[in-house]
């Protein structure tokens, strides 16, 4: 799909039972050889959450479901490409086994906090999240709500 100058990507914060983080390391583009949160763009036909739980699937065979919105990462790109995304906390379902997406990925492993701080393949993104309060003042998706016949929408929900 042709993303044109604007993106709108979603990442996936998933914590196993002991505190450890769900991280890949990418094939390409900026994170190569990074350890970063899974993640990718928004498809056509598609919600933000439908975006993270397919893409956290995708890259490691886990099953999610989405816990809350706990940040978002915005940039512009060469003055001219708006970068965002939109970060979830997700819960995972304990009997899932990790499978790499090994046309996207070199890894995928839990690593714990502090295993993640001293990496100097970690991304910036997750040393900020790491170094952050209470990451976890999520936003919950309400869903069920109709703004109006005349927006036509397929999908909607809001997550206050």
């Amino acid at each position: 799909m042709k993303r044109e100058k604007v993106w709108l990507a979603v990442a996936g914060l998933v914590i196993d039972k002991d505190g450890n983080w769900l991280v890949v390391k990418k094939k390409y583009g900026g994170l190569k050889g990074m350890w970063s949160l899974p993640a990718g763009f928004v498809d056509e036909g598609e919600t933000v959450d439908e975006a993270v739980l397919r893409e956290v699937k995708e890259e490691t065979g886990l099953t999610t479901t989405v816990n809350g919105i706990i940040g978002v990462r915005t940039g512009v790109i060469g003055n001219e490409i708006s970068d965002n995304m939109i970060i979830f906390h997700l819960n995972h379902i304990d009997s899932d086994k990790i499978k790499i997406e090994k046309s996207e990925l070199f890894d995928v492993q839990w690593k714990s906090p502090n295993a993640l701080m001293v990496d100097g393949k970690t991304s910036v993104m997750i040393h900020e999240m790491l170094k952050q309060g209470d990451l976890f003042q999520r936003h919950q998706a309400i869903e069920g709500l109709n703004p109006g016949e005349q927006f036509g929408y397929t999908s909607y929900k809001l997550f206050m």
